[in-house]
C-alpha cells in the first residue's frame, strides 16, 4: 500500500519516475512510492508533463488536478492531487495496481 498524506489543499502522492522508458505505464510500487514510467526524456519538463498526464488518465482524473510539489530533479517526487480524498485515491491506485497484477499474471500464464 502506498501511504498518502491528506492536506487542506488535497492529497500528496509520492512517485518514483522512470523517464526514457520503452512505454508509458504505472509499473507498480516501491518503498512507499508509485512507480511511473514514461518514454519522454527528462529534459525541459517533458517527462514531468508526461507523468502528470499519465497519472490523470490512469486514475480517471483531470490533468489540472495535479501539481508537482517537490523533487523536480530528484528520483522521488511528491505530487499534490486536488479534488479527491485520500480514501478515493487509494481505491483508484489499488484498482490500477490490481489490473497491473492481472496483466502480469496473464502474461506469465501464457508463457
Amino acid at each position: 500500500m502506498i501511504p498518502l498524506e491528506q492536506t487542506s489543499d488535497g492529497v500528496v502522492l509520492c512517485i518514483k519516475p522512470h523517464p526514457g522508458a520503452h512505454r508509458n505505464a504505472i509499473t507498480g510500487s516501491h518503498d512507499g512510492a508509485l512507480k511511473v514510467a514514461v518514454s519522454q526524456a527528462p529534459e525541459k519538463g517533458k517527462a514531468m508533463a508526461a507523468i502528470l498526464a499519465l497519472l490523470a488518465k490512469s486514475l480517471g482524473l483531470k490533468k489540472n488536478q495535479f501539481e508537482l510539489l517537490s523533487g523536480q530533479t530528484s528520483t522521488q517526487k511528491k505530487i499534490l492531487i486536488r479534488g479527491i480524498s485520500a480514501e478515493e485515491l487509494t481505491q483508484k491506485i489499488e484498482t490500477v495496481l490490481g489490473e497491473l497484477e492481472l496483466e502480469s499474471g496473464d502474461s506469465a500464464a501464457s508463457e
